[in-house]
């Protein structure tokens, strides 16, 4: 976890905001508060021993009875695994009643190393992993690496850059998921706006959005703004210790 905080804090400057300076709309607020309980408090459970390498070749987890041996790489954010994407693995592993991924159509966006999906592909989701190009290389080989054994659905990955070519691509006629997963997905970024228009574009009336991200800047805080304003949100759990928050978003009744 320390690993991906020096890593992250190298690559911005923005002052650091944490929740007692900034907060989300009053909109957003209420809806949590109409649509579910109180967010549990949790704890990141720590599993996995940081290296020191250009490659780390032997993470390894466990979530639903199975290990997952994940290969990361400092080139990219994208090839790290993040502590958002430990607290929605760790969330959807302990509340499979709540949401049953098991036959569901699941797409997870900015999916990394592809730990998220692999957990999902593990609860029995038909999972589509997505990333950036520069990604997918890694990502492939960890889910391949993951799952070629495994009685399950087969994931499979594909390229996605936010809000590019989403109509072409992923034509609504013939995608509709369950279920989108993010997590971290939200930092010192230029693609805000395209990122939400790609949750936008891919939560149709029916679709469960799952988004877990370490809260680290003011922008963080303005994006969770803008989603609470678009859609019907709640917070699910926050793991104070890790400063992530898990929301879950529905598309808004009229």
């Amino acid at each position: 976890m320390q690993r991906a905080a020096d890593c992250q804090t190298a690559e911005v400057d923005e002052e650091e905001c944490n929740s007692e300076s900034c907060t989300c709309s009053s909109n957003c607020t209420s809806t949590a508060e109409s649509h579910s309980d109180s967010p549990v408090i949790l704890k990141i459970l720590q599993n996995w021993v940081p290296r020191v390498s250009h490659y780390f070749d032997k993470e390894h987890y466990t979530y639903a009875g199975q290990q997952i041996v994940i290969q990361e790489s400092i080139e990219h954010y994208g090839a790290v695994v993040w502590p958002g994407a430990l607290a929605l693995s760790q969330y959807l592993e302990s509340n499979q009643e709540r949401f049953n991924l098991k036959d569901k159509k699941v797409l997870e966006i900015g999916a990394g190393t592809g730990l998220v999906s692999i957990v999902a592909c593990i609860l029995g989701a038909y999972v589509t992993a997505t990333d950036l190009p520069e990604v997918l290389e890694n990502l492939t080989f960890n889910i391949s690496r993951n799952t070629h054994n495994m009685n399950m659905h087969k994931p499979e990955v594909r390229k996605l850059v936010w809000g590019e070519g989403l109509r072409e691509d992923f034509p609504l006629s013939t995608y509709h998921y369950d279920f989108i997963l993010a997590s971290d997905v939200v930092y010192h970024h230029t693609a805000l706006d395209a990122l939400l228009a790609t949750m936008v574009y891919f939560c149709q009336p029916g679709t469960v959005l799952l988004w877990a991200n370490k809260f680290r800047f003011s922008t963080d805080y303005e994006f969770l703004e803008q989603l609470c304003n678009i859609f019907d949100t709640s917070v699910l759990a926050e793991f104070p210790e890790s400063n992530v928050k898990l929301l879950k978003a529905t598309v808004r009744e009229n």
